[in-house]
């Protein structure tokens, strides 16, 4: 059962239906991250079953960033970012994977020694492929997954089969 905060942040998410295409309801998150107290209340709620086994916060693009960011300062590390591809100055590694609607492809610099332990963190768990990749390009560089954690899953979708275990602060 989440705490009130945690009740409280999610009923801050605003949803969008047929955005950004009919039959798609969008989960807006802008509202929590405006929150202190609710930003505050996920970002300890990601951290929870990590804390003290990572040296740095791994973000997705985009939405995973903002993620990212707070929970590397609660944390006391730093952050790295995961992009799409041609957004890097120096990327290093790259894995391209399917998505519902096509292909993609992230990348991701060298700039942490081997062996550094990486918390991904991203904003929603759908299909999976995304965070599979996020592995795979973890692991290609040589980085060790301490864990992977979203804000929400969207259970019916099955992310959890192709890219589990990922933590999720809320099941929709």
């Amino acid at each position: 059962m989440p705490s009130d905060a945690l009740a409280r942040a999610e009923s801050l998410i605003a949803l969008t239906p047929d955005f950004p295409e009919p039959g798609i309801l969008f989960r807006d998150i802008s509202p929590l991250l405006a929150d202190a107290a609710a930003l505050r209340a996920v970002v300890d709620a990601l951290i929870e079953p990590f804390a003290g086994t990572f040296d740095v916060v791994a973000g997705v693009e985009a939405r995973g960033f903002l993620l990212a960011g707070a929970v590397a300062v609660a944390a006391g590390v730093g952050t790295v970012p995961i992009r799409k591809a041609g957004k890097l100055p120096r990327p290093a590694a790259s894995v391209s994977y399917d998505l519902e609607y096509g292909k993609a492809t992230i990348e991701m610099a060298a700039d942490l020694p081997e062996g550094t332990r990486v918390l991904l963190v991203d904003d929603v768990l759908a299909t999976g492929g995304t965070l599979r990749a996020g592995r795979a390009v973890l692991a290609e560089l040589g980085y060790v997954l301490a864990g992977t954690a979203v804000l929400m899953e969207l259970e019916a979708l099955g992310g959890q089969q192709v890219a589990g275990p990922v933590h999720a602060v809320f099941r929709v």
